[in-house]
């Protein structure tokens, strides 16, 4: 076995952890020679790599061979390979602006595991470590495990952040796709919203506020596949166009508060006419950007035209989240006790 000297953190003694550390050993690339002697496939290494023997570009129970990392600093693996000794990867489950998210085996715990291993970037190494430190607290007072993904440890690998969480399930976006992007069923929206609720309020009682919610970071427990019923619909605001989603915005939930609009900074005075209302159509790139937002409807009309019950529930429920107004908008701890999610639609009155 060649020589780890590996550092792995439990997430629950990370409060003393170093901030900084002396490179280490197996950080540094090695000075390999030009030519090492070969026996059939296996090449015999130099004593500066370990005494493992290297099979077709893998060690065997170890660390791979040094590689450089891509020119955006994401690491580069091949299936099959070590994360120090004890992860051995599985498959690629995913890629963002952080870096990459693989599944490997944990051969300690005898269990799989996702470990997100974060771009050799400075902004991103920090930025790991404040993740660390927010999970850490998660961790530590979400007893059950049912509020947010857990971390199981973390460690530094080859100049890269790795964090290594439980695996779970599919994204909410990965479900949608598999279902062709059919809407839910009323129950199944009830039960999913009741759940991000609970998540997002369990956060807000920490002083923790969640910036990025959307389908994609929204996991299920289960990788067990579901067939949902096969009804039409489509995201709300399908856009990536500023001044186009503040119009679609308009368009469903009214105009913004003229108060608000005259708060607008520098960056944003550009989508609105003379500071006193947004700057459409005037400003439409295209008459299809225009075509996109006339054909919305009111958020009424919307909920009545796929919901059978419960459409003035969430109508109500929808007006109070989707409020222009942060100081007006309807909290996660409140919103739990609206009548959408309290009333029981079997006798017709509430729940306890």
């Amino acid at each position: 076995m060649e020589t780890q000297w590996i550092t792995e953190f439990p997430h629950t003694n990370m409060d003393k952890r170093p901030r900084k550390r002396p490179r280490l050993t197996w950080d540094m690339p090695p000075q390999v020679p030009k030519a090492l002697p070969t026996v059939g496939n296996a090449t015999i290494p130099n004593h500066n790599l370990g005494s493992s023997l290297y099979y077709k570009g893998a060690a065997r129970n170890g660390s791979p061979p040094w590689r450089n990392d891509d020119k955006d600093g994401h690491y580069m693996f091949a299936i099959g390979e070590h994360l120090t000794s004890r992860y051995r990867i599985l498959s690629k489950m995913g890629e963002g602006t952080f870096g990459q998210v693989l599944e490997c085996w944990d051969m300690e715990k005898k269990e799989a595991v996702a470990i997100k291993i974060v771009r050799s970037i400075n902004k991103y190494r920090e930025a790991a470590m404040i993740e660390i430190d927010v999970l850490q607290n998660l961790a530590k007072h979400d007893i059950g495990g049912t509020r947010c993904v857990q971390i199981r440890n973390w460690f530094d690998y080859r100049n890269h952040i790795c964090i290594v969480f439980e695996k779970l399930g599919p994204s909410l976006y990965d479900f949608l796709r598999k279902n062709s992007y059919r809407s839910f069923p009323i129950d199944l929206v009830r039960e999913l919203g009741r759940q991000l609720l609970e998540s997002v309020a369990f956060m807000h009682d920490l002083r923790l506020i969640h910036t990025d919610l959307k389908p994609e970071n929204i996991l299920l427990v289960s990788a067990e596949y579901v067939k949902v019923p096969d009804y039409k619909g489509e995201a709300l605001f399908q856009t990536h166009e500023n001044l186009e989603h503040l119009a679609m915005m308009e368009r469903v939930l009214g105009p913004l508060p003229q108060q608000m609009v005259n708060r607008a900074d520098r960056r944003a005075e550009k989508y609105f006419r003379r500071g006193t209302r947004l700057d459409w159509p005037e400003g439409a790139t295209s008459r299809e950007s225009m075509r996109a937002v006339w054909k919305l409807p009111r958020l009424q009309n919307l909920i009545m035209q796929h919901v059978d019950h419960s459409a003035g529930d969430l109508i109500d429920l929808l007006q109070g989240l989707l409020c222009y107004d942060p100081t007006d908008r309807l909290k996660a701890r409140d919103a739990l006790r609206h009548p959408f999610f309290t009333r029981d639609l079997r006798r017709g009155g509430y729940s306890l």
